[in-house]
């Protein structure tokens, strides 16, 4: 057990720091002093486990009953001067070193939200030895036995004593809050009162550390006992290391506020003791209740929520993962970007009162609208995944290809059949789950698009695993927070996404694609192989494993991450079903099918829909590097009949087509169908690559990863709907076509300030509004992973019965009911005359001659800003800006004036517009905003 040395004697127990120091008008910021009230109670002497593991009750170093005072914030008095009846109670518990000042931010928005009708009273007291509660004595050489500094066990009961004190109505809801060593003691107190609370929230904190496990590095060195005085108590250290963890550090009075108790040796007693009742090791005396508390978590059944900051360098994701596992129905949100002061970095009262009023609604308010919700009918019949390939195999010649990957050396086997398909699928799927892989374990792969990964991913949708799918084109950083969030216990991957794994400490067990040397294996970390697992199970079939449920976890697709951190997007296995029976029908998919696939999910999905899927020789990374010829060979190799392409990859097969032979050409010509999404295609594009592919229907499907078709238009509808019908000429945007069978679409109007409407309206009724596109189908995604609030944001619960999805697309219906869309809601320009979308400038400015594309971007204040064109031009920029200077010409700036009809302030140039790395598609509006905002004030900006 860690020792206290060195401690100078201090003031004996129950002496206060003194009053004047006391939160009063104006000394915390956010904090009202009505809130702060001193508390007496007593303190029941805790129950300790004996060497022979019995509970006992031992005396407290100071008497068997003490009287201490405790400083607490309670709104308490506060709603009752208001005459408001609290609906529920909080308990706050705060950690180490903070005090209750941690929760002021949560105790104003309960207050703010008591004027609507949800009145939560929050209780947040300073525990004992901290903040502005009572200290105790501590000794000058204190022994392990003389329990001198506060245990578990001791707070727990100290938390019985002020809540008898205070006299909590225990008829109304009671939920735990809390944070850091705060979080498991809040915990571990709702364990002994199952019975009175109803529910448990926590922010970062640990139940359980396995003692083989090193304590977090940076929490090693302050428990060290030689330290440990002289970085908690003697000095500020720890503290002050603490404290600038917060995401951009603190303001100054902010962190001032938290160091008022804490501003004297005397007054910090209580961190050291904190540090030293750290229960990392199997004898120290605090370790029985932390497995108590641990333990019963297990069987918590109630209501519990995770918020947490990944970037915590103590509490990190394998402590969020425990707790997963221990409260498997608990909603969790991880926060991207923030760590262990998680109450500081991000606005945490929004996502904690919205769950409570989803679990704890008003007393006498109407039935939950969300209950009862539905999606529409699919548009065709929903088989597994894994069925529709069995099914495929014993339908079709057995020996005609079902995956053909490109990628690979000219001399090897690059086609698989459908038979040898299924065979190794049943062989993996019964090698991973002898090897352990269970139903509902998460699984990363880590294998480029291809043969491969095509086996692997149906043997885990077999078994039941779920398949996390975070591509390369994430990049290293965003890979590694995507891949952190989703926590898999198995990676299974090629050498080099193995190595990264092993050097970036991504959480899995690792199994390689190939047979590894054992210095290899050993380097990498890995348990098994798939090429020995495929060799070992040959012939077997998983008969022994249960088929999963159309309502189990099927995969974890993470989005693009072009609008912020990537999203984790959860599908099911009927979801997926409900996807394939769409594709299928809306593309008529036909046996003899052959899809050549520039996007992996395409990739994945082809022996799915039961079309031959083709991996062309191209980059996964950079769609932009696909080739015509490299279309041409898989298309050749595959008898191809279907193409699908980004718009960037679709550039390339245009920009490279001279390269083709007669041949390839010809290869070309076969084929009757091309996809392309992920971003608007140019109507110029389009009839570029119709002259490549003369005998095909070229269609731009529009979707998301939530959801990967909604709407569907062919080129000639793009054409009519630009230049004729009831939409006009002049019609703003992109055109999409109308919903898919299956799909349902409602608009959500924006405001002045460019904010989306809570309520949904019918498209019919409100043709031209500018609006947020939302949703309902049965394909789309069962949630956001780990992302309890997100999701929550996300759904639109109350319109017509059914679930619905924000897109956060902004765009229009016209009378003909075709989608048009204007772009991304947090890129809407809110101009005096109203809310623009950037579609409406960009889509008329791109057909200007010397423009390859533009972003149109807003400056200035909301409500007044400026529409702003910025360029990228077909050829050098030069000739186009004004010296050395962004700004345009002026007589190129007129003419993407006159091509606008909205009014545009000011139009520069760039050489390349930036996008995001994984689609090379969509443009960087963001970044291109405050770029341009920069250049317009006159600064000195730096090159984009």
């Amino acid at each position: 057990m860690t020792k206290l040395k060195a401690w100078r004697p201090i003031p004996a127990a129950g002496a206060r720091l003194p009053t004047e120091h006391l939160p009063s008008e104006g000394a915390f910021p956010g904090l009202d002093p009505a809130w702060s009230r001193l508390v007496s109670a007593k303190t029941v002497p805790a129950m300790a486990r004996t060497e022979a593991g019995a509970s006992a009750r031992v005396p407290d170093a100071r008497g068997p009953a003490v009287t201490h005072t405790f400083h607490v914030l309670d709104t308490g008095p506060v709603l009752a001067e208001r005459g408001i009846t609290p609906t529920g109670t909080i308990l706050a518990v705060h950690g180490n070193p903070t005090w209750s000042y941690l929760w002021r931010r949560v105790i104003a928005a309960s207050l703010d939200r008591a004027v609507e009708g949800q009145a939560w009273r929050v209780i947040a007291p300073d525990q004992l030895d901290m903040g502005f509660s009572d200290r105790l004595a501590h000794p000058e050489a204190p022994a392990p036995e003389a329990h001198t500094y506060r245990r578990f066990d001791q707070r727990l009961t100290d938390l019985d004593g002020l809540m008898d004190a205070l006299d909590v109505d225990t008829t109304v809801p009671l939920v735990t809050l809390g944070h850091d060593w705060g979080g498991v003691i809040s915990m571990g107190w709702a364990m002994r009162h199952t019975e009175e609370v109803d529910a448990v929230i926590t922010l970062n904190t640990a139940v359980d550390h396995p003692t083989e496990d090193h304590v977090p590095a940076a929490l090693r060195a302050a428990m060290a006992p030689d330290v440990l005085p002289l970085s908690t108590v003697e000095t500020e250290g720890f503290l002050q290391v603490t404290l600038g963890l917060a995401d951009g550090g603190l303001e100054p009075a902010v962190k001032k506020a938290y160091r008022a108790p804490y501003t004297s040796r005397w007054g910090r007693g209580g961190i050291g003791g904190f540090v030293a009742d750290i229960p990392a090791q199997a004898e120290h005396l605090s370790r029985p209740v932390l497995e108590e508390t641990s333990s019963q978590l297990t069987r918590w059944q109630k209501p519990a929520l995770l918020l947490w900051g990944p970037q915590d360098p103590v509490f990190q994701d394998r402590y969020l993962a425990d707790l997963v596992e221990r409260l498997p129905h608990a909603e969790v949100h991880r926060f991207e970007g923030s760590g262990h002061l998680l109450a500081e970095d991000r606005d945490i009262s929004t996502p904690l009162f919205t769950w409570l009023s989803d679990h704890f609604p008003t007393p006498g308010a109407a039935e939950d609208p969300r209950a009862g919700l539905r999606s529409p009918a699919p548009a065709g019949e929903v088989t597994r995944l894994h069925d529709q390939l069995e099914h495929l195999t014993m339908t079709w010649r057995k020996a005609s290809p079902a995956v053909v990957d490109m990628g690979v050396a000219e001399d090897a086997d690059r086609t698989v059949s459908w038979d040898d398909l299924a065979e190794k699928v049943d062989a993996l799927a019964v090698g991973l789950s002898e090897l352990g892989v269970s139903p509902g374990d998460r699984v990363s792969l880590l294998v480029q698009p291809g043969n491969d990964l095509t086996v692997i991913l149906y043997a885990c949708l077999r078994i039941g695993a779920v398949t996390v799918v975070a591509d390369q084109g994430l990049g290293l950083k965003g890979m590694t927070r995507a891949v952190r969030s989703a926590r898999p216990r198995w990676i299974i991957g090629a050498t080099p996404g193995l190595t990264v794994a092993r050097s970036l400490n991504w959480p899995g067990q690792r199994i390689s694609l190939n047979v590894l040397s054992g210095r290899q294996a050993k380097l990498l970390g890995t348990v098994a192989s798939v090429e020995r697992l495929l060799r070992s199970h040959s012939g077997r079939r998983p008969d022994a494993v249960p088929h999963p449920a159309p309502e189990d976890p099927a995969a974890v697709l993470f989005t693009s991450g072009s609008t912020g951190p990537a999203k984790g997007v959860l599908y099911t296995h009927g979801r997926l079903g409900a996807l394939v029976a769409l594709l299928r029908q809306q593309f008529a998919v036909k046996p003899g099918s052959s899809l050549i696939a520039g996007f992996a999910p395409f990739a994945l999905l082809g022996p799915a829909i039961g079309a031959t899927s083709v991996t062309p020789d191209m980059s996964v990374t950079k769609p932009s590097t696909l080739t015509a010829v490299a279309v041409a060979e898989a298309a050749l190799a595959g008898e191809a009949t279907m193409f699908f392409g980004s718009p960037a990859a679709l550039r390339n097969v245009v920009a490279t087509a001279d390269q083709l032979t007669q041949r390839q050409r010809d290869a070309l010509g076969g084929i009757y169908l091309v996809l392309s999404a992920g971003a608007p295609v140019h109507p110029v594009l389009l009839d570029q690559v119709q002259e490549l592919f003369p005998e095909a229907e070229i269609h731009t499907p529009y979707g998301m990863t939530e959801g990967l078709l909604q709407a569907d238009i062919s080129r000639e509808q793009i054409h009519e709907a630009m230049t004729s019908g009831p939409a006009g000429a002049g019609q703003p945007g992109v055109c999409v076509g109308r919903a898919v069978d299956g799909v349902r679409f409602a608009l959500a109007p924006l405001d002045a300030q460019g904010r989306a409407a809570d309520h949904l309206v019918e498209p019919a009724e409100n043709v031209g509004t500018l609006g947020e596109i939302v949703v309902s189908a049965a394909h789309l995604k069962e949630g956001y992973d780990r992302l309890w609030h997100t999701d929550r944001q996300s759904r639109r619960d109350t319109h017509d019965g059914l679930i619905w999805h924000r897109t956060n697309d902004i765009g229009h219906f016209d009378a003909e009911e075709r989608l048009w869309i204007q772009g991304r809601l947090q890129h809407v320009i809110t101009t005096p005359a109203g809310p623009v979308g950037p579609g409406a400038v960009e889509t008329p400015v791109d057909a200007v001659d010397e423009v390859a594309r533009c972003a149109a971007v807003g400056v200035g204040p909301i409500g007044t800003q400026a529409v702003v064109v910025i360029v990228e031009p077909e050829g050098s920029a030069k000739r186009l800006r004004t010296g050395r200077s962004p700004l345009a010409r002026p007589e190129f700036a007129r003419t993407v004036r006159e091509a606008s009809e909205v009014p545009v302030s000011a139009v520069l140039v760039l050489e390349k517009l930036p996008t995001d790395i994984r689609h090379n598609s969509k443009i960087d509006r963001t970044r291109l905003a405050e770029w341009a905002a920069e250049v317009l004030a006159g600064e000195k900006v730096k090159s984009l």
